[in-house]
């Protein structure tokens, strides 16, 4: 194979994506078999199997037990809106992660505590093994889970306070920066990372995906004159939905 040249396998399901994408192979429509594939693209059997592969794994096709390997249909993405603007007063989950202008959500979460991981020990800035509150939510756009996330606050901030628990008392659902406003903790900076990977076993049950398929992460830390008062993970699936920012101009 000279310098540049791509594998035979990845040519073939090139050709075969190029297809998915201009609508010769539309959704639904069963992908050639592998001898097709084999005897169409002069190629060996190996070579077949992995084309098809490459784009299972990109989420192009899928596979049904006894039938064959399918195109699926491609939604069209939708926004999951993210702004530096301080949501109104009174929030709601949906309202705090921005999802797209007219999504009518629902929501359910749960909270424990459990000891700091390392991670999110490093993220917040405590040691290992300190008490923090974790706070999972799932959200459903008309009941498809849509979004999930998971937050986690240290105790020794919020711990024996009106506050300790986010979906709970006076402000049970509002955003991070007017709960701790509640307990005079300014919050004054937000981080935001955004990355993807593929979903966990979990995560792809919960939001309807198969294995394989990639998610994206957005790493959310909120912070009062340099310490991290929360840090959260929102998970979204990255064929379904885009991360879209609106920044003011200053």
């Amino acid at each position: 194979m000279t310098f540049g040249e791509q594998p035979a396998y990845l040519r073939v399901a090139s050709d075969l994506r190029e297809k998915i994408a201009n609508g010769s192979l539309p959704p639904h429509a069963r992908l050639p078999s592998q001898a097709r594939i084999r005897e169409e693209y002069g190629v060996s059997d190996t070579v077949a199997l992995e084309a098809r592969k490459v784009l299972m794994a990109e989420g192009l096709v899928e596979g049904r037990s006894g039938s064959g390997t399918y195109v699926r249909e491609r939604p069209v993405p939708r926004r999951v809106f993210r702004s530096g603007n301080r949501p109104p007063t009174g929030a709601n989950p949906f309202r705090q992660e921005q999802a797209e202008e007219g999504t009518r959500g629902t929501w359910e979460s749960s909270s424990e505590q459990e000891p700091a991981s390392a991670a999110t020990a490093a993220r917040l800035g405590v040691e290992p093994g300190e008490r923090v509150m974790r706070t999972r939510y799932v959200y459903r756009d008309a009941g498809e889970a849509m979004m999930l996330s998971t937050s986690w606050e240290p105790l020794a901030v919020t711990g024996r306070t009106p506050v300790m628990l986010p979906e709970e008392g006076p402000l049970g659902g509002c955003g991070v920066v007017e709960r701790m406003a509640a307990i005079d903790v300014v919050v004054d900076n937000v981080v935001e990372e955004v990355g993807a990977r593929p979903g966990l076993a979990e995560e792809l049950l919960t939001l309807g995906g198969v294995p394989g398929h990639v998610v994206l992460v957005l790493e959310r830390t909120f912070y009062a004159s340099g310490r991290a008062v929360e840090t959260a993970d929102v998970v979204v699936p990255a064929d379904r939905y885009r991360i879209a920012y609106h920044l003011p101009v200053r």
